[in-house]
């Protein structure tokens, strides 16, 4: 019984060591693809960031193009005056154009407005590439821009 038993127990000590790199992988594995999805998601909220604020930058000079010709030509030479008023329904047709969604067509607007200059904010939404995997909301981003007029 002695040389059977230590027969075993030497199987036994071969045998507690199998498998331990199976889990070593499997972790490492895990900890590689949660890497990969900050890196990867990460990327694309900067994008995202960058893109709102383009946007909101030429959403604020579309809007300040919108001039009010009664006003101007009754200031002979003077500055040209923004129609403020329309404001929001420029940024809307513009968010338009740029093929929005509709949340975000109707969170964009005109923050501030008055003769002289037009201040824009943007919101994007956009739904995550790899962490999407584990956390099912959209993410929101947002982007702002001041458009002034300038007389020369």
């Amino acid at each position: 019984m002695n040389a059977l038993t230590g027969w075993i127990e030497s199987r036994r000590s071969r045998l507690d060591d199998r498998g331990s790199g199976a889990a070593a992988v499997i972790i490492f594995a895990f900890l590689f693809l949660a890497l990969a999805a900050f890196v990867v998601d990460g990327g694309l909220s900067i994008s995202q960031r960058e893109r709102a604020a383009d946007i909101a930058e030429q959403a604020a000079r579309y809007a300040a193009q919108d001039i009010d010709r009664e006003s101007l030509y009754g200031n002979q030479g003077g500055p040209a005056p923004i129609n403020y008023q329309n404001c929001n329904a420029r940024v809307h047709a513009f968010a338009v154009e740029m093929g929005m969604s509709g949340q975000d067509i109707a969170a964009s607007h005109c923050t501030a407005a008055n003769t002289r200059r037009v201040e824009v904010t943007v919101q994007l939404t956009y739904q995550p590439v790899l962490t999407g995997l584990f956390y099912s909301h959209s993410i929101t981003v947002h982007g702002s821009s001041v458009a002034e007029s300038v007389t020369g």
